[in-house]
């Protein structure tokens, strides 16, 4: 009879050890393996027991639509708060991007999930992971529902963008009545944006942000009239004008009209600018009052072209987007500004004037009616001596009607 070998202490303390993990293994699988045959009698008991995860299509679809109930469904007041439209004004957006934008739904996404989907960015500056938390879907489709809305937004340009229209001789408004055939105003606004590494340089203003430079145009009506943006923020304003005068569909001044601008820009045909070297800012005048025709021509030019400044205002305070800098390419960032500007317009025809265009409106502007005009071609954007002496004639005739004189 053979004898078994004898084991130092050491070593059977690590025989009992992998004997007793073994069997602890052992162990386990015979409980799972119970538990699962106790999962089976109950199904085959109830074949309905357990059979619907917690997240499916259907409780996803029921999340979804309870939220677009709360945010544009339920009141004005909601769909205001998180869309800037009420109810009616977002179903006739929601029409006019079908018939004239040429807008469709998907399988599985509607019209107006879409186009919440990309107010509720623009105004509130929504990040992606935030949407896909409220309305249980990818960020893939959620990506995709704001770029199909935004390329139809922008197929509305022509439709929305105002046609100019002269202020005429018979103008009562105490801001526009001394320039007659003026059209508007323009200026240049910043936005934020995130550019790649190699391009800040480029992006970096003179405030040392990363941003782009924007071209607005619109009437003493608050409506824009023209927009350019994609522009690096290091570009001077002059400079954005030019390449839009110079571009395929062009921005175009009427013949014997003009737009008032800063003193940013150069005093040429099309663009009336203040006096340098005099006072020139409304604040300046609380007090003293004009003295000279220049001064008396610069405080009226400031308070029409103060249009300009509200409407910039009234933009970036509807469309937080616009305030601070999205995770957007600065490219697609360039066309999500044009959207929000014919957003805007089309707010201001159907409704008139929200809260946000209250807070920068001291009076309402006139009202012209539109007309057809001859446009002539002012790329050159040189300083001319006859569009100065037509300047100084202007500020002339302005001081001998002054009020009070």
């Amino acid at each position: 009879m053979a004898r078994l070998p004898t084991l130092s202490p050491t070593r059977r303390l690590h025989v009992v050890a992998a004997i007793s993990s073994f069997l602890n293994l052992i162990m386990i699988y015979v409980n799972l393996g119970m538990g699962l045959a106790e999962l089976i009698e109950k199904r085959k008991s109830n074949p309905r027991l357990g059979r619907q995860p917690m997240d499916t299509d259907l409780v996803r679809h029921y999340d979804r639509q309870r939220h677009l109930e709360l945010a544009i469904r339920r009141s004005d007041t909601y769909a205001y708060d998180r869309v800037r439209m009420n109810r009616t004004l977002f179903n006739s957006f929601c029409h006019l991007l079908i018939t004239e934008g040429g807008l469709k739904r998907t399988r599985n996404v509607d019209i107006d999930e879409m186009v919440y989907t990309f107010l509720r960015t623009i105004s509130h500056n929504e990040k992606n992971r935030t949407l896909i938390l409220n309305l249980r879907r990818s960020g893939e489709t959620i990506s995709r529902s704001i770029h199909r809305v935004l390329r139809a937004v922008i197929r509305l340009n022509d439709m929305l963008m105002k046609k100019p229209v002269p202020i005429p001789e018979n103008s009562t408004d105490s801001r526009w009545k001394y320039f007659k055939s003026c059209l508007g105003a323009l200026d240049g606004t910043h936005v934020r944006v995130r550019p790649l590494k190699e391009d800040r340089s480029r992006y970096r203003d003179r405030e040392g942000k990363l941003s782009m430079n924007v071209l607005g145009v619109c009437t003493p009506n608050l409506e824009f009239i023209y927009c350019l943006s994609g522009w690096e923020g290091s570009a001077h304003d002059g400079r954005v004008l030019r390449d839009a005068l110079t571009r395929q569909n062009c921005f175009t001044v009427p013949q014997g009209c003009y737009y008032l601008c800063d003193a940013g820009y150069a005093n040429s045909p099309g663009f009336l600018t203040p006096y340098r070297g005099q006072r020139y800012h409304l604040k300046e005048w609380g007090v003293n009052p004009p003295e000279t025709a220049e001064e008396f021509y610069n405080m009226k030019h400031s308070s029409a072209r103060n249009v300009i400044e509200r409407i910039f205002g009234i933009l970036k305070m509807r469309w937080a987007i616009l305030r601070d800098s999205s995770w957007f390419a600065p490219r697609e960032v360039a066309r999500i500004v044009v959207a929000c500007c014919i957003i805007h317009n089309f707010i201001k025809r159907e409704q008139g004037a929200d809260q946000f265009e209250r807070t920068y409106q001291d009076e309402e502007p006139e009202h012209h009616p539109s007309t057809e005009v001859e446009t002539i071609d002012t790329c050159s954007m040189h300083p001319c001596p006859e569009w100065t002496q037509y300047r100084n004639q202007i500020a002339i005739s302005m001081w001998e009607n002054r009020p009070n004189r």
